[in-house]
């Protein structure tokens, strides 16, 4: 795969595209903290994985508009929000997400009249979680669809992750779910990788699967509907594990 840079990102936060707002992403970090088990008989420090763990900062410029960043990051909510950032904006980019707390929104007024905040988000419950787009950025249905699927080269039998980002919807109600394929013909839902019913809009979400559960190779995001849906407009990332016992 060919090397790039970060040129057409965007930044999902609680249900809002803030892209157009965020002038730099700063961290994306994730991982195992490790705890040190070294012996007195070694010349070297052991370590082992420990608890998982992640964050996200960047720097957001202040726009007052409904929906953008200042009125939604100045709330400084407590409870979690899910974050997640796309590495490019088509379907099957990379993305990382994470379920978080915002720590803070600091801003700062330089000499030169620039007038920007710092935003750190620190995980709770569950890493930094880095996975594929199913979804271009941003799509909208007005109707229930079937989206195209993302090859993924092979069947994995570790389970999944996944995280909804829905910033408009129109309608009753609509239901996002995860499907998968052998080949890329006939579909079937993943247990457990269905999203809660959205009946209202912003609506974040984080999902998964048992850690042994088989996810077939092509991989999409459907919406179903029963009262039926006009508009929806939202982002998906799935999060297939290649390796055995993942746990959070």
């Amino acid at each position: 795969m060919a090397k790039s840079g970060g040129l057409g990102d965007a930044l999902y936060v609680g249900g809002y595209n803030l892209s157009g707002d965020i002038g730099s992403v700063d961290k994306v970090q994730g991982g195992n903290k490790p705890i040190e088990v070294t012996g007195i008989d070694k010349a070297a420090f052991e370590r082992i994985g420990g608890l998982r763990d992640g964050s996200m900062s960047w720097k957001a410029f202040f726009n007052t508009g409904i929906g953008q960043a200042h009125p939604v990051l100045a709330a400084l909510p407590t409870a979690d929000v899910v974050v997640t950032y796309c590495r490019g904006t088509v379907l099957g980019s990379p993305c990382a997400s994470l379920v978080a707390k915002q720590l803070n929104y600091d801003g700062n007024r330089s000499a030169s009249g620039e007038f920007v905040f710092s935003v750190d988000a620190e995980a709770d419950g569950a890493g930094l979680e880095w996975g594929v787009l199913l979804t271009p950025g941003l799509r909208t249905d007005n109707a229930a669809t079937n989206g195209a699927a993302v090859d993924t080269a092979a069947s994995a039998a570790f389970g999944a992750q996944a995280y909804l980002q829905v910033t408009s919807f129109t309608g009753t109600d609509v239901t996002v779910k995860i499907q998968d394929s052998a080949d890329n013909v006939t579909f079937a839902d993943i247990a457990g990788l269905a999203f809660t019913q959205v009946t209202a809009a912003p609506f974040t979400q984080r999902i998964a699967t048992g850690n042994t559960a088989t996810i077939r190779r092509y991989v999409r995001a459907v919406t179903v509907t029963t009262g039926g849906v006009t508009s929806v407009t939202f982002a998906v990332q799935v999060s297939k594990n290649e390796a055995a016992g993942v746990v959070f």
